[in-house]
């Protein structure tokens, strides 16, 4: 339990024992809410208005019902207490409870303060999916840093996360990327072509073109149109993905899965479809 809640646990047993004493009457005391942490040092590590809200129930000054809490708190947690204002107490705590606090965050590591696995949901955090037909833009890496913030903070307050990349590899997009690579590598090869109306005009495609022809020469221009398009088409996702997952990595954002488009069809598209048609909720 970190200091903060040992804290209030301390302040609400300092109360209940003073009710059993006799020094406050018994009522309805309001939980405490929070510590705050004062923003001048000179009032302290932690500061409590637990009187102000219990002044209703104890039908006394904040400041007597201070004095009072005060006289039943004797921990090693605590150095000193003030009480300032119109009742605040106003906590310093001692040496050794900050040190020992500072060997646990050592000891524990990057999993310091984190709450126990004990959510039973399962939640699948989907992020970033930029179509993988070229690099990562500054727009995909807001959406990298604000997805990867949400799945940590996810995991942190004890649920069990999944974190997907959803690769749109079935649409037309790809056909174009691989068209488009196919126009450059004709040209590289002293061939009349151009890029296709829809298709994709950026550096990367020509450097994509050229490491085909490095790599494999002029072997694709005894294929036909169509086997030398389903080439590029392989070649060409395997390559931007790799890119991806490189900068991505690259910004300390990683997925469990990333999830191809392609593996949803013809089946599960059809078994979607066929639920659909059974339940007469589709129509042509």
């Amino acid at each position: 339990m970190e200091v903060r809640e040992q804290l209030k646990e301390i302040i609400e047993k300092a109360k209940d024992a003073a009710i059993a004493a006799g020094e406050l009457p018994e009522g309805e005391y309001a939980p405490m809410q929070r510590l705050e942490v004062p923003k001048s040092k000179e009032f302290g590590d932690y500061s409590t208005n637990a009187s102000m809200r219990w002044a209703k129930a104890a039908h006394r000054a904040p400041r007597q019902i201070a004095e009072v809490i005060v006289k039943h708190i004797d921990t090693p947690l605590v150095a000193k207490m003030d009480i300032a204002g119109a009742g605040f107490i106003n906590f310093f705590l001692a040496a050794d409870t900050v040190y020992a606090e500072l060997e646990k965050i050592l000891k524990t590591g990057p999993s310091y303060g984190d709450l126990p696995k004990d959510q039973k949901d399962r939640i699948l955090v989907e992020y970033v999916s930029a179509n993988p037909t070229g690099p990562l833009h500054i727009g995909h890496a807001r959406g990298a840093a604000y997805g990867s913030a949400m799945v940590n903070l996810l995991r942190a307050a004890g649920y069990d996360v999944y974190s997907e990349y959803y690769v749109n590899d079935a649409g037309n997009q790809i056909d174009h990327l691989a068209e488009s690579i196919n126009a450059r590598y004709l040209q590289l090869c002293g061939y009349d072509a151009e890029i296709p109306e829809d298709g994709y005009h950026g550096q990367d495609i020509v450097e994509t073109a050229k490491r085909i022809l490095e790599r494999d020469g002029k072997k694709y221009l005894d294929m036909s149109d169509e086997e030398r398009l389903l080439a590029f088409k392989d070649i060409s996702l395997n390559e931007k993905l790799d890119a991806l997952r490189k900068d991505l990595h690259d910004f300390n954002v990683d997925f469990d899965n990333w999830f191809s488009e392609k593996s949803l069809y013809p089946e599960q598209v059809d078994k979607a479809l066929k639920v659909l048609k059974d339940e007469d909720n589709l129509y042509e």
